[in-house]
């Protein structure tokens, strides 16, 4: 049995980064491995906003625009597979539907996301659409009711396009764990769209949907949009109710949102976010109108982060990282600092102690709470004798491989002898991660790291090494342990595929700080040059 977890003591070191008077950061530029452009690429631009002007001065209807986006979504869908589920047919009525409101002249007609398709990650539940959590025990399951978030974005005008492809319940950083299929990278077809909402993130990416809904338990909306060239949003644990969302691990699970530009990002958080009675976790803080507080680039000053300060994790920069992302990341930290904003290294000496104990942890809650599939209540059942072995053939036919490893895990970390030398052990360092952060976000506005250790990888490249898949999450999984919330915007690439691949820079803030998040990552995108992160697959339609 291992030895009971010894007292630490808590350090955080700090060393500024190099500036003029200084070391100063090399930049290393990684411009050469970006899709070749004729000119600079103007700034990311929002789509809700887009379409909304369009819809109110008439210019297009909802119909045109829900056809469009279809039209792309059929083109793309046979090689991308993002969409489990296609609810082609109900969008356009509700297309038609909004049309002949707006034609009629109805009060509030055009709602703050009316006419926005949106996908939804398919551990979810949505009224009238299958929720199978992307688990064959589910197959057919259809609730009858909305998840909280998915409801108040209907309420706000949205369109619900389909639910989207993951790995099963959640549990995988790849989407290969899906029972239904594979989802490939919108830039390279032979890659990962990373884990577990790959589906949801590759559907924003290549422009099947405007926006999408993912869930964040170790990393699962964040590396994603880092693999795919997206916004990826993780909020604050209790900001948006998990209300509906199929429990993997219930203290470290996050409805987190995707969008192709911050705005569109920020505008989906300010209608998921707040209150709910149906979760009790959920927190009673005001939410407030994230996109409004963000500035356009034609309103910017020449220094507008001038007096902000930011912390690089100095643990996220070293062995086990890819050079490229590595200069990607400096290079935005250097791009950062010509925004006005002091960088200096931070070190987060309990870093590396995060990732054992989020598997431990996540593991144990998910062997709990996946106890409910067990094909009596719903679900796919197996014909047997007796009830026990119903019990038995209906989950061992019924679950995948990777969640039946995840369920022995934790039932054996929580099984008496090995409970104090496990679990409550994993709990110790979670308290250890969380007064890291803690510590260094009272030094700092918001600390960064990449979002990922590497760009994507090729599909089958980690399938048959857990350990190396497991990995990978070390850059985000600490953030959950922590509850606080991060925001992925895309940096930079590197080598691969046909016109470089990816990276995203992951911006940590303190516990409900994502307008501060939110406000810097939509100026870091707006003043970021010479990068456009729309993939070759578009183009080439």
């Amino acid at each position: 049995m291992p030895p009971p977890l010894q007292a630490h003591r808590l350090f955080i070191s700090h060393r500024r980064l190099p500036t003029p008077a200084r070391r100063r950061f090399t930049a290393v530029s990684s411009v050469q491995s970006a899709p070749a452009t004729t000119s600079a690429p103007g700034p990311a631009t929002s789509s809700i906003l887009s379409i909304r002007e369009s819809l109110l001065s008439g210019e297009r209807t909802a119909a045109d625009i829900t056809s469009e986006y279809l039209s792309r979504l059929r083109r793309t869908e046979p090689s991308l597979r993002s969409f489990i589920h296609v609810a082609d047919a109900a969008a356009e009525r509700e297309a038609e539907e909004l049309d002949r409101r707006i034609a009629s002249g109805e009060k509030d007609a055009v709602g703050p996301l009316a006419g926005v398709l949106v996908g939804v990650k398919d551990n979810l539940c949505t009224a009238n659409m299958p929720s199978t959590g992307g688990s064959r025990i589910l197959d057919g399951y259809r609730p009858a009711y909305d998840a909280t978030a998915v409801r108040r974005l209907r309420e706000a005008g949205a369109i619900v396009v389909g639910k989207t492809n993951l790995d099963e319940f959640g549990m995988g950083s790849t989407t290969e764990g899906s029972a239904f299929q594979v989802t490939t990278n919108p830039w390279d077809d032979s890659r990962v769209p990373g884990g577990s909402s790959g589906g949801s993130a590759s559907a924003v990416s290549a422009r099947q949907c405007v926006v999408s809904l993912g869930s964040d338990t170790g990393g699962s909306v964040r590396q994603p949009a880092s693999f795919c060239g997206v916004v990826g949003l993780k909020p604050t644990y209790g900001r948006v109710s998990r209300f509906g969302l199929m429990a993997y691990a219930s203290s470290l699970d996050v409805v987190g949102c995707f969008g192709s530009s911050v705005f569109d990002t920020a505008t989906i958080l300010s209608v998921v976010a707040g209150h709910d009675k149906m979760d009790s976790t959920s927190s009673l803080q005001d939410v407030p109108d994230y996109a409004s507080e963000l500035v356009s680039l034609d309103l910017l000053e020449s220094k507008p982060l001038n007096g902000l300060r930011i912390g690089i994790i100095q643990e996220t920069l070293g062995e086990g990282v890819d050079t490229g992302v590595i200069s990607s990341i400096k290079d935005a930290a250097s791009h950062l600092e010509r925004l006005g904003s002091v960088v200096e290294e931070v070190s987060l000496p309990s870093f590396s102690l995060g990732l054992p104990a989020y598997y431990i942890l996540a593991s144990s809650e998910a062997s709990s709470n996946l106890s409910r599939y067990d094909g009596i209540r719903y679900g796919r059942q197996v014909s047997a004798d007796d009830l026990n072995e119903i019990y038995g053939e209906s989950r061992a036919n019924g679950l995948g491989h990777e969640v039946k490893m995840r369920i022995l895990m934790g039932t054996y970390a929580l099984s008496s002898g090995y409970y104090d030398a496990y679990y409550k052990r994993a709990q110790q360092v979670r308290t250890l991660v969380k007064e890291s952060f803690k510590g260094a976000l009272e030094r700092y506005d918001i600390l960064i790291s990449p979002a990922a250790s590497s760009a994507a990888y090729k599909i089958g490249e980690k399938i048959n090494d857990p350990l190396a898949m497991y990995s990978g999450d070390i850059m985000t999984v600490n953030v959950n342990l922590a509850g606080l919330p991060a925001l992925v915007v895309p940096c930079g690439f590197v080598e691969g595929g046909a016109a470089g691949l990816p990276v995203g820079l992951q911006m940590i803030g303190s516990p409900f700080s994502e307008g501060n998040l939110l406000r810097v990552g939509h100026i870091f995108e707006q003043t970021l040059q010479n990068f456009s992160f729309v993939p070759p697959l578009l183009a080439e339609r």
